[in-house]
């Protein structure tokens, strides 16, 4: 991009490691202290080179799901993972901050025990890349996955996550919260048609918005699916989640289940992130 030399920085330039604080500069009355050392020491670090790998991908698939609704979904996006070669989809969830007690009392099923819970943040590291799934809470992302992003301060410090890909996809309970981040667009609607569109979409975008700051500040390359799903992502005939963002459900009060659409969606979005975590890390 100009000068500054674009958004990905050329292969010969990568380096081994990536940090936040260079080395301390050597003095000069230092012996063992010569050129090369302090231009090492003050070059600024760039996106870790991988070599090439001789195991499968890993592309993690860390969510929460209190309802099971998430959860539908971050199944099937693992089997739309397997449909690609070379990348291995690992589930994870992320740890749970409410008690027992209240579960019980927000009528919440218990976990499925073969999905486990993310064992430490360092664990992000290993990852080739990255598919976050979580229901919405007044149009931002769930506390649960907030304080799960929340306990990433030593990978960020260490830029550990700075350029691996990552995508969102999310529940939510209607079709027309989270509207106040598109108020103008809103405003703007001249016909009923547009107007339904943008109910149906924007609270689960608006979800999305705030999501995504979390990977700007870890330096990650945000992937959303566009309109890569074709005529699925224009059918009007019936309620539908998912946003050009990223997979999607609306609960509804819980009770509706994901619809085939919905399904169909969060698979392709699987497959879709397996090819370009493969491209990225391979080529």
């Amino acid at each position: 991009m100009g000068k500054g030399g674009g958004c990905v920085p050329s292969k010969k330039k990568l380096s081994k490691s990536t940090s936040l604080n260079p080395p301390p500069i050597p003095t000069t009355d230092d012996p063992n202290s010569s050129t090369n050392d302090i231009v090492s020491a003050t070059e600024p670090t760039t996106i870790n080179s991988l070599p090439p790998k001789t195991q499968n991908l890993k592309l993690f698939i860390i969510f929460y799901s209190m309802y099971g609704h998430v959860e539908s979904l971050a199944r099937r996006i693992q089997k739309g993972v397997e449909a690609v070669d070379g990348v291995d989809p690992i589930l994870y969830r992320v740890p749970e901050t409410l008690s027992e007690e209240v579960l019980v009392q927000m009528r919440a099923p218990v976990k499925d025990d073969s999905i486990p819970e993310l064992p430490s943040p360092a664990e992000l590291a290993d990852a080739d890349g990255f598919l976050f799934g979580f229901p919405t809470r007044f149009g931002c992302m769930a506390a649960q996955m907030k304080a799960f992003f929340d306990s990433t301060g030593q990978l960020w410090r260490e830029q550990k996550l700075a350029g691996k890909p990552a995508g969102f996809f999310v529940s939510t309970g209607t079709q027309g919260g989270g509207q106040e981040t598109t108020a103008e667009e809103r405003m703007q609607a001249r016909n009923f048609d547009l107007l339904f569109v943008i109910e149906l979409d924007w609270q689960q975008v608006g979800t999305n918005w705030t999501a995504i700051t979390q990977l700007a500040h870890h330096g990650m390359l945000f992937v959303p699916i566009g309109y890569t799903f074709g005529a699925g992502m224009f059918r009007m005939d019936s309620i539908r989640g998912g946003t050009p963002y990223g997979a999607g459900v609306f609960a509804g009060d819980g009770t509706r289940e994901a619809s085939d659409t919905e399904l169909a969606l969060a698979e392709h979005q699987g497959k879709y992130m397996a090819a370009v975590v493969k491209k990225l890390v391979q080529d």
